[in-house]
C-alpha cells in the first residue's frame, strides 16, 4: 500500500511517500480501508517530534481517516466487514490501510461523504469535550473564540451556537470572519487590526467573556485572558500561533476566573463511555442538520506533504482533507 512517511523528525518537505506492507489487524483491532484523512494541526507537531505522543520511527502522520472495514481481528464482533466508519488513531492515517482498536472505531451514517467524516471527529470532538465537560458553557452565557477560522476554531463557533451561547469570534482576516459569521458568530474581532482587549470589553459591555475558547496561544492569550468575566473558563487547547505563553497568576485571582486544559485524545482513552456518549450527540446533530463541517481544500495522498505545509502556514480554514 502507499503511505506518507515520517523517516526522520523535521519539516513536511522532509516527508517521503512510499509503498509498504499492509498493516494486519491483530486481536481486537480491525482494518480500515481509507477513503480520506483529515489534516489536523498535530500532524504539523508530530512530524517535528514536538508533540505530546511521540511513535518511533517511521510512521505515517495523520490521526483519523474514514473508510471501510477491509478485515476484522479476533475478538471483533460487533462490527462487520464494509462497515462505513471513522478511525481515530493518533498517527497512520496518511495511507491507503490503516489498523485500529475497535475503541478507536466510530461507525459514520450512511450518507455521510467520506470527506466530511475523516474531518469530523477530532475537531467537533475537541470542541464538543472543551465546551460541555471542560468550559461547562450555559446557554445564554457569551463565549470567545481565539483562532476562529482554523480547523478546531470554527467548530467551536458552530458548537456554541447550539449550545445557545453568544459566541464572538476572533480571527486575523476579515475573509476568515465572514466565514464565521456563515457559521453563526454573533460579533467578530480581526485582531490584526483591532485591540482584542479593547474590542471584547466593547462586545461584552464591560462584563467579559464567560468561556474563552484558545487553539493559538502566544501574544494573544494574555489580553484575553484580562478580558475574561467574573467567574470565567479559559480553555487552553493549543499553540498554534507559535509561542507557549506565560500568564501573570494573579489574573486567575482577581477575576475569579480559572484556567482549564483541554486534551481531546487523552480524554478519549481516559474516559472512553463519555467520549462516545459525546461522539453520539455530535452524529445526531448532524444528522439532523445543527452543524455542517467546512472542508476548504483538498489535496491528493501524495501531496500530503503539501498538506501539512498548508496546515503549519495557517492558511486553513476548516477542515484539509487527503483523499485517499
Amino acid at each position: 500500500m502507499k503511505a506518507v512517511l515520517c523517516v526522520e523528525h523535521g519539516p513536511p518537505e522532509g516527508l517521503v511517500v512510499r509503498d509498504i506492507p499492509a498493516p494486519e489487524p491483530g486481536e481486537g483491532q480491525v482494518r480500515v480501508r481509507v477513503h480520506a484523512a483529515g489534516v489536523n494541526f498535530p500532524d504539523t507537531l508530530i512530524i517535528q517530534n514536538l508533540y505530546q505522543f511521540k511513535p518511533p520511527l517511521p510512521f505515517s502522520p495523520g490521526g483519523e481517516a474514514a473508510g471501510v472495514i477491509d478485515a476484522l481481528g479476533a475478538g471483533v464482533t460487533d462490527l462487520a466487514i464494509g462497515d462505513r466508519v471513522v478511525a481515530m488513531t493518533g498517527n497512520g492515517c496518511f495511507a491507503e490501510q490503516v489498523v485500529a482498536r475497535r475503541a478507536q472505531i466510530v461507525p459514520i451514517p450512511g450518507d455521510m461523504p467520506f470527506d466530511i467524516a475523516s474531518g469530523f471527529t477530532m475537531t467537533y470532538g475537541t470542541s464538543h469535550h472543551a465546551l460541555k465537560q471542560r468550559g461547562k458553557l450555559q446557554a445564554g452565557e457569551t463565549l470567545l473564540v481565539l483562532g476562529a477560522a482554523g480547523g478546531v476554531g470554527l467548530t467551536a463557533v458552530e458548537l456554541g451556537k447550539v449550545m445557545g451561547a453568544r459566541v464572538i469570534a476572533a480571527a486575523s482576516s476579515d475573509e476568515k470572519l465572514a466565514l464565521c459569521r456563515d457559521y453563526g458568530a454573533d460579533e467578530t474581532i480581526n485582531y490584526s487590526t483591532e485591540n482584542l482587549k479593547d474590542r471584547i470589553k466593547a462586545l461584552t459591555g464591560g462584563k467579559g467573556a464567560d468561556v474563552i475558547y484558545d487553539p493559538v496561544g502566544d501574544r494573544y492569550a494574555e489580553p484575553a485572558f484580562r478580558s475574561i468575566a467574573w467567574n470565567g473558563r479559559y480553555l487552553v487547547v493549543g499553540f498554534a500561533a507559535g509561542a507557549i505563553p506565560s500568564l501573570p497568576l494573579n489574573l486567575p485571582l482577581i477575576k475569579g476566573a480559572s484556567i482549564v486544559g483541554v486534551f481531546w485524545g487523552a480524554f478519549t482513552q481516559a474516559e472512553p463511555v463519555l467520549h462516545g456518549q459525546n461522539m453520539a450527540e455530535l452524529l445526531a446533530w448532524y444528522e439532523a442538520g445543527k452543524i455542517k463541517p467546512h472542508v476548504s481544500k483538498h489535496f491528493s495522498l501524495d501531496d500530503g506533504p503539501a498538506a501539512i505545509r498548508w496546515m503549519m502556514d495557517r492558511k486553513a480554514t476548516g477542515k484539509v482533507v487527503l483523499d485517499v
